[in-house]
């Protein structure tokens, strides 16, 4: 007689308590958590920053069933990931699907290609453990604040010519250069060129000079700082948590992102960002590979930060990433996050109050499912006639090909809101 193999089931995932994470009941990480577990006790002094939901060895999650790593079953039962993405990913979940609770800002940084990864990797495998790339994208939860990309060239030119101290440590023929470059003089760098000159001599600058001129600039923006414009407020947040680093010039030079609930960013090769404040969710590529410019006491590659970044200059709403809406069956709301990468896309499915009964559509590739807000019974064609229950806080691994239904609990109550990570393979 053959065992039934279950192949949708409950995971239990990681927690990364990061100095930079919301502490006790503030964090949505803690409240998702208590949420889907009720003996689950939440550390008011505590930081709860990261909640990891796959199989990446510093956080990998398992099965909560059996407590088998989700790793170790799927290498016992490689055709859960469906089969392109089993050959395209030699048998391992290409993906890390988060929820992240920001307190504190993380590192401005930016992650490499896969030919630059492989390069780094093999030249400091002490900074670089891994040889694959890093894309990411980030999905506002709540209002989320973050910075991406390099601001509209005429933007960079007026904070470089309107603030000494940042003209200062980029030097005045830099800034001259770059001005004119803006403008299209005759005989003029490319706007690309001079801004990779300016961002790497601010880079190099020495330490004590920047630190120097930071406490200058500090000292000058707080003497009104209720009336300063948003760059300045920011730059005096920043510095309150980061005082003398480099990062705090950083961020005239990109772009602050505010994100409303449903707003994404994709973080693509090359591209500076940085999480500021708020909950969000995050897929990305299973890699650690990032390269820093500040706002961090840890390792900064300048050399190679300087010659990768993409220097290109781009407004706000072009570094936010619009999903595609798609009508789901029984009047659910579906956004689709699909950059153009291979290793993720992500599924927002939204269940307006009153509706009962909705069927997740196949996918042809393992999936992960995070649900955020509602609850419901869960069935497939692998579990019988045994429901798993599903509440705010549940995460779901469902293997390829299979459905999933769900009858939704109190008549739909408040409705329901799930985040799908998945694999998009043509």
């Amino acid at each position: 007689m053959s065992v039934r193999v279950e192949k949708v089931f409950q995971l239990r995932c990681e927690v990364q308590t990061y100095a930079w994470g919301k502490r006790g009941t503030s964090s949505e990480v803690a409240s998702l958590i208590q949420s889907a577990d009720p003996s689950f006790s939440i550390d008011e002094e505590q930081t709860y920053a990261e909640l990891w939901m796959g199989t990446h060895p510093r956080g990998a999650s398992v099965i909560a069933k059996t407590n088998t790593s989700l790793e170790q079953w799927i290498s016992q039962n490689p055709e859960c990931l469906g089969s392109k993405v089993m050959e395209r990913f030699s048998g391992k979940l290409p993906f890390l699907f988060k929820v992240l609770s920001v307190n504190i800002s993380l590192s401005i940084q930016a992650h490499p290609n896969k030919a630059l990864a492989e390069e780094l990797h093999r030249r400091d495998a002490a900074h670089y453990a891994d040889s694959n790339h890093k894309p990411e994208m980030a999905i506002a939860l709540s209002a989320f604040e973050g910075l991406c990309g390099f601001r509209p060239a005429a933007e960079i030119a007026e904070h470089l010519q309107t603030t000494a101290e940042l003209q200062a440590v980029v030097g005045t023929d830099n800034v001259t250069s770059f001005v004119q470059a803006v403008h299209g003089s005759s005989g003029a760098l490319s706007t690309a060129v001079s801004l990779q000159q300016c961002f790497a001599a601010l880079m190099q600058c020495p330490r004590e000079t920047v630190r120097e001129k930071l406490a200058s600039l500090e000292s000058r923006l707080q003497t009104d700082a209720a009336s300063q414009p948003p760059a300045a407020r920011l730059f005096l947040r920043l510095y309150k948590q980061f005082p003398g680093d480099v990062g705090c010039f950083a961020i005239f030079f990109l772009n602050h992102m505010k994100l409303k609930p449903g707003e994404a960013m994709f973080l693509g090769p090359n591209v500076p960002h940085a999480y500021l404040y708020g909950d969000c969710i995050e897929c990305m590529a299973c890699s650690d590979n990032t390269v820093r410019a500040g706002l961090t006491p840890k390792f900064i590659d300048v050399p190679t930060l300087c010659a990768m970044l993409d220097y290109r200059c781009r407004t706000v709403d072009e570094n936010k990433f619009t999903p595609v809406q798609q009508g789901g069956a029984g009047g659910a709301g579906v956004s689709v996050y699909d950059p153009a990468v291979p290793d993720f896309s992500v599924l927002r499915v939204e269940l307006a109050a009153g509706e009962m009964d909705y069927t997740l559509p196949l996918v042809d590739s393992a999936s992960i499912l995070l649900t955020v807000q509602g609850e419901a019974d869960a069935y497939s064609g692998s579990l019988g006639e045994e429901p798993i229950y599903v509440t705010r806080g549940t995460v779901l691994f469902i293997s390829a090909g299979e459905s999933l239904h769900l009858k939704l609990k109190k008549a739909g109550g408040s409705g329901m809101v799930m985040f799908r990570a998945y694999c998009q393979l043509s």
